[in-house]
């Protein structure tokens, strides 16, 4: 793909919509990944205005749209991606996320912050802008004074943590935890298991991620694994006393299968957890025999819950740890190609969470801590 800065109309907007002035908007790795290979669908066919991890300020808003949401002008608001019928039975039970309204990978016509057309009604879908369009079945979360644009910026991240390493691994208290990858997803999930109680966290990762593990460290990280240098499973259970971990959080991206193989290794005899996602289209040889006798459970690491939204955005107001570090670059919007490059690791950058800021139009952009 390619990118170009254009200038459309304001959108018109009625009594059960909006207008947000974009403050930030994140980057990750499911940007790059759509970057590099967009979705073919009804609904992106013409310009697509990208960024789906937006925070902004409600700048105009029709009277029915801020007695839906409890909202006035000048409120400060992250905006979840999806964009849900709230009728069908997954909304009806609180898992929008699984609507079909909003799920582009089933629905030719689906609606998603970042990943829609701005050939569609409403032309401003994505937070790569000055200014976004938010319909009457936005999913917003208010955020408060304490809580900085820039911070709130990683309520996305941080949610997915908390969504994947406690709601649906399970990770709680006195539990010993092994987390690979030290990205973004990595570090959140990170956060969410040391402040759930886990007594053991292991972070692993290759030498190019020395950086991340000091980070890693100074979130709550226990130990760190470097795979390249040192042999992980011997490692990890010389860590764990030979017992193993009871729950794999996979957060690795382009490692291919063996964060897999080794998750199945080093959890525990019986009944552990592996946390994966759905990077790989295909696994040759899939250990099928060795997951049933430990009798392992695999989640897959999908989204996040409007409680894990929530949860992040308490955790940020806390301010009980220093995410802000995971902030690590800013740039404007007329840099997205270039932002998109160095998350992917294109460039000699090492950033852990980029954030798109339109007041840094015709300003230098890069590395901010």
């Amino acid at each position: 793909a390619t990118t170009e800065l254009r200038r459309f109309a304001k959108p018109q907007l009625d009594a059960d919509s909006a207008l947000l002035k974009v403050e930030v908007a994140g980057i990750c790795g499911t940007d790059v990944k759509l970057y590099k290979n967009p979705p073919a669908t009804r609904a992106t066919q013409g310009p697509v205005i990208m960024g789906h991890e937006n925070v902004g300020v409600i700048a105009e808003a029709g009277k029915k749209f801020k007695a839906r949401h409890g909202l006035q002008e000048g409120d400060r608001v992250f905006v979840e991606h999806y964009v849900a019928c709230f009728t069908c039975e997954w909304c009806r039970i609180g898992e929008y996320r699984h609507c079909e309204a909003t799920d582009w990978r089933t629905n030719d016509d689906a609606r998603r912050f970042g990943y829609t057309s701005a050939g569609n009604p409403g032309t401003l879908w994505g937070g790569f802008s000055e200014y976004m369009f938010l319909p009457w079945n936005a999913v917003l979360h208010k955020i408060p004074d304490t809580v900085t644009a820039e911070e709130a910026g990683l309520v996305m991240p941080l949610s997915n943590g908390i969504e994947w390493a406690l709601l649906t691994a399970g990770v709680g208290y006195n539990d010993t935890v092994l987390i690979q990858g030290p990205g973004q997803q990595g570090l959140a999930q990170l956060v969410a298991a040391r402040q759930a109680g886990a007594s053991q966290i292991i972070v692993s990762g290759t030498t190019r991620d020395r950086a991340r593990f000091e980070l890693a460290r100074e979130l709550g990280a226990d130990d760190v694994v470097d795979v390249l240098t040192e042999n992980p499973r011997e490692k990890i259970m010389d860590l764990t006393g030979g017992r193993g971990v009871d729950h794999v959080l996979d957060c690795t991206s382009r490692a291919g299968t063996a964060p897999v193989l080794l998750g199945v290794d080093v959890l525990k005899r019986r009944e552990g957890t592996l946390l994966i996602q759905g990077e790989l289209a295909a696994f040759p040889d899939f250990p099928v025999k060795l997951i049933t006798e430990k009798a392992i459970t695999i989640r897959s690491a999908r989204g996040h819950s409007f409680h894990a939204c929530e949860l992040a955005v308490a955790q940020l107001a806390s301010h009980r740890y220093p995410l802000e570090k995971l902030a690590t670059h800013r740039y404007g919007i007329d840099q997205v190609d270039h932002a998109l490059r160095v998350l992917a690791g294109e460039t000699d950058e090492d950033a852990i969470h980029v954030s798109m800021m339109p007041e840094l139009v015709g300003r230098p952009g890069g590395r901010v801590r």
